[in-house]
């Protein structure tokens, strides 16, 4: 399994429903090598076990998992006590 840190994300400027706002999450692999998945990509791979993915804010790490609002599954950090969401916060992915 690779762990990957999240480090931006792609968000629908004017999406009223937070869990469903994200579309993309990326990132840069240990040697430098540009990542960038959907959110339903992203839920594909950490339900079947082959990446797990995590932001780091303040120095502490929340790892992101999937969730399930209305019948619809979505991203998110586990919680860690900081606002606003991690990945609402990060910085658009290129």
């Amino acid at each position: 399994m690779t762990r990957l840190q999240v480090t931006c994300s792609n968000k629908r400027d004017s999406y009223y429903d937070a869990h469903e706002r994200i579309t993309h999450i990326g990132g840069t692999t240990g040697n430098g090598t540009r990542w960038k998945l959907t959110v339903d990509e992203a839920i594909k791979s950490i339900e079947q076990g082959t990446h797990q993915f995590f932001v780091s804010v303040n120095g502490r790490n929340a790892d992101v998992i999937v969730a399930l609002h209305n019948n619809q599954k979505y991203l998110k950090t586990e919680p860690d006590a900081y606002s606003p969401n991690n990945l609402l916060s990060l910085p658009d992915c290129l």
